[in-house]
């Protein structure tokens, strides 16, 4: 079994006793070991013959054991008598929003629906009404649920994708005869969701290429297998495509297969102005004669243009900027100097603050922000007041081992459905750093959203407001409310925005983020860490602060410790 095959039981366990009402502890082991399991890089059972599975965050005595089971069995008993009890489509039901595991059991006894179509109907209906605990407000917010679930792309998320094509290259670049592999595509230009994956490579033997392709440990089944092409289905189920050419025409084959096609319908347009016609094998001049582009950098230089960085290839300006000599210095991973949005085991993170701070050190950043939940997310351990002076002891000493490292003492507060804030001024006040986010009342309207968040903002201690738009990529829409006022209100106040860098967050998105940088506002690219590998996920952050145009210069993360204490309110 994979890994992600593992992890996927677990997570569909910790639902199915969720859904029984189990002991809530066994609930929270299981997801945290699925979470550590679904990161882990290594193969488990590689892992299990070294004896290291208890390295996995969430993972102990207990889960090892069951883990075990599965490499041998393929099968864990548990889980198995867990389904005689819960059906499959029961499971399906957690999938749309407002359904939590008790309304989707009560939905299963109560009408006998286990799918979606038919808590559709029975929703339409009005049957979900009747039944105890629910109301036809509960019943709208179902329907509406399901209506946003229609709306979901097929497409990956990013932060699914990337970890998958990187391993692809990986393998590829191994093989003796691949030169210069890499992943095109929307992939390339990081983009929040991708299709299929494209891989390509130069080589002057392309058939000993796609061959080492198609036997990658990664590929369930070959589709396609030819001279320069393949295109096989991975085991978790994603499309690959690989397009092998000789090294001169790689250039022309990167930018062709790296898109967008605005972007490269705009250049072939430029291209035709200047008299030549552009392919991915080149450009041709009007008598016939080819000019090979063996590097990216030639395509543009042939029609008079800077190299144009592949996250601004939308036909959004970038063109124009070229030309005027406008194009941005993109914020890149060597200008990051600390992330300010972390979690340790003082709330709901697997690490402790040491572990967190010696990871961070690890990737060569001057400081950290420990901003553990706040009292309000119970089901986060969330500090209250005291537990903020108790944790505050351990940051100071080790703050006297670690320097010049800095850890950041800060909290992620809660900004209540009533636009308060979950801790009051003076506690907020003695901490470096504070980071206010929603957590619930989602469904509040416009102008109440809006509200809560520039309330927060207006607050004299709030220094970033965190995953502003609250949405999760193919789990929840973001909430609605007015980003322009919420620019304003950061431009008047000084707060900073976060591009969020969770895989299923990544929020700000581009667009917010080009906007925020138009009127002049300040972002933080921080990961949301609650493990010290996670911290690694910046770069999916960086990718959404470059697609919005973000330069060095508008992320407060790229300041010196000095710098950044002050730039704080």
């Amino acid at each position: 079994m994979t890994n992600k095959d593992i992890a996927d039981i677990f997570y569909q366990l910790a639902d199915m006793l969720e859904i029984k009402g189990d002991i809530r502890y066994k609930i929270i082991a299981y997801r945290k070991a699925a979470d550590g399991i679904a990161h882990e890089t290594q193969d488990l059972a590689e892992l299990r013959r070294q004896g290291k599975l208890r390295d996995i965050p969430g993972v102990g005595e207990k889960i090892e054991a069951k883990i075990g089971e599965l490499l041998d069995t393929g099968k864990l008993r548990v889980y198995e008598e867990l389904k005689q009890e819960i059906p499959d489509g029961v499971l399906s039901l957690l999938s749309v929003p407002d359904v939590g595991p008790k309304t989707a059991w009560l939905i299963y006894q109560k009408l006998g629906i286990h799918s979606i179509p038919d808590l559709e109907q029975a929703a339409r209906a009005g049957k979900l009404r009747t039944l105890p605990g629910l109301a036809a407000k509960s019943e709208e917010r179902i329907l509406h649920g399901i209506e946003a679930l229609h709306r979901r792309s097929p497409r990956i998320p990013l932060g699914v994708a990337l970890p998958v094509a990187q391993e692809l290259v990986a393998g590829l670049a191994a093989c003796p005869q691949a030169r210069q592999v890499i992943a095109v595509g929307s992939l390339r230009r990081r983009k929040a969701t991708v299709g299929d994956l494209d891989i390509m490579a130069a080589s002057p033997q392309p058939q000993a290429v796609v061959d080492c392709f198609v036997g990658l440990p990664l590929v369930g089944e070959v589709v396609s297998h030819g001279d320069t092409k393949a295109t096989v289905i991975l085991k978790d189920g994603v499309q690959a495509d690989l397009m092998v050419l000789a090294a001169e025409h790689y250039g022309s084959l990167l930018q062709h297969f790296t898109g967008s096609k605005e972007h490269n319908v705009h250049l072939r347009e430029l291209s035709l102005s200047k008299g030549l016609s552009f392919s991915e094998y080149g450009y041709t001049r009007r008598d016939g004669s080819a000019i090979l582009c063996p590097a990216e950098e030639d395509v543009y230089r042939t029609i008079g243009l800077p190299w144009i960085p592949p996250e601004l290839r939308e036909d959004s300006g970038e063109f124009e900027a070229a030309k005027a000599g406008r194009l941005p210095r993109l914020v890149d991973l060597p200008d990051i100097k600390g992330d300010l949005h972390c979690h340790s085991n003082w709330s709901d993170g697997v690490a402790s603050i040491e572990e967190m701070a010696q990871a961070a050190r690890g990737r060569g950043y001057a400081y950290i922000a420990i901003t553990d939940h706040s009292k309000s997310l119970g089901i986060a351990h969330g500090l209250d007041e005291e537990r903020l002076r108790e944790r505050q002891k351990e940051i100071d000493a080790l703050n006297a081992r670690l320097a010049p490292f800095r850890v950041l003492s800060g909290v992620e507060v809660d900004i209540k459905a009533d636009a308060t804030l979950d801790l009051p001024d003076e506690v907020l006040a003695q901490l470096d750093i504070v980071v206010a986010s929603i957590h619930s009342g989602f469904r509040q309207d416009r102008q109440r959203m809006t509200q809560r968040l520039i309330a927060a903002m207006r607050n004299p201690h709030v220094d970033i407001i965190g995953h502003p738009t609250g949405i999760l990529l193919g789990e929840r829409e973001a909430y609605d409310v007015d980003f322009e006022a919420l620019l304003a209100v950061a431009q008047e106040t000084g707060t900073v925005l976060e591009v969020n860098a969770m895989p299923n967050r990544l929020d700000l998105d581009d667009v917010h983020v080009r906007r925020a940088v138009e009127r002049g506002v300040k972002l933080a690219i921080s990961t949301d860490a609650h493990r010290p590998d996670v911290l690694a996920t910046i770069v999916l952050g960086l990718g959404m602060a470059r697609r919005g145009w973000a330069e060095a210069g508008d992320v407060v993360n790229t300041m010196t410790m000095e710098r950044l204490r002050a730039h704080l309110k």
